[in-house]
C-alpha cells in the first residue's frame, strides 16, 4: 500500500491559504532541494484544480532540479470541472475523489504526494488517508485567518523528524495515527 504525504506551507500564526502571498521570499535553494527530493521519491503527485491550475503554468517548461521533478511526475488532477489537463503527465481523475484516492493508494507503488491544504486534502486527511503530515513553518505572522486544520476531527501525530533551515522555516514531519 501507497504512503500518502501531504506536505504543506503554514505560517507562524497558522495560515495555510494563499501562501504565494507570503512564503516566496522562502523559496531558496534549499526549499526546492527539499521539494524536489519529495517528489523524486513519489510515484505521482494528487492535487485538486486549484493546485493544478497554480503549478501547471508556473512549472511547464521550466527546467532544473524542482522543475525537472514536478514536470515529470504522474499527476492525478481530481476535479468535476476541469476539462483538460494539458500539463505533462496529468490525467484528470473524476468521481468520488475519496473513492478513487482510496483506490490509488490500494494499487501499490511509491508514495502519493500532495502539495498544500485544499478541499481534496481536506477531503483525504478526514478520511484517514493522509499517512504523513510535513509541515514547513514560516518565520511570518500572515494575521488573517485564511486557512487552517480546525475543522478536522482531533488526529493524533507522532513527529518522525524536524529540521530548520537556514532562512528560518522549521521543517516537521508527523506519521498521523499515532
Amino acid at each position: 500500500m501507497r504512503t500518502v504525504i501531504e506536505s504543506t506551507l503554514i505560517s507562524a500564526d497558522g495560515v495555510l491559504d494563499d501562501p504565494g502571498s507570503w512564503a516566496m521570499p522562502y523559496f531558496d535553494e534549499e526549499f526546492t532541494a527539499e521539494a524536489a527530493a519529495l517528489l523524486q521519491g513519489a510515484d505521482a503527485m494528487l492535487m485538486g484544480r486549484g493546485t493544478y491550475e497554480d503549478l501547471a503554468p508556473r512549472w511547464r517548461g521550466q527546467t532544473g532540479p524542482f522543475a525537472d521533478a514536478v514536470n515529470g511526475i504522474r499527476k492525478y488532477v481530481f476535479s468535476s470541472t476541469l476539462e483538460d489537463a494539458d500539463w505533462s503527465d496529468a490525467v484528470v481523475v473524476r468521481g468520488d475523489a475519496v473513492k478513487e484516492a482510496t483506490r490509488l493508494k490500494e494499487e501499490g507503488g511509491g508514495d502519493l504526494v500532495l502539495f498544500g491544504h485544499g478541499r481534496l486534502s481536506r477531503s483525504l486527511f478526514e478520511r484517514g488517508l493522509v499517512d504523513v503530515l510535513r509541515l514547513a513553518v514560516h518565520p511570518v505572522v500572515v494575521g488573517e485567518p485564511l486557512g487552517s486544520f480546525i475543522e478536522h476531527p482531533r488526529t493524533p501525530l507522532r513527529l518522525v523528524e524536524s529540521h530548520a533551515r537556514q532562512n528560518g522555516v522549521v521543517v516537521q514531519t508527523y506519521r498521523t495515527g499515532a
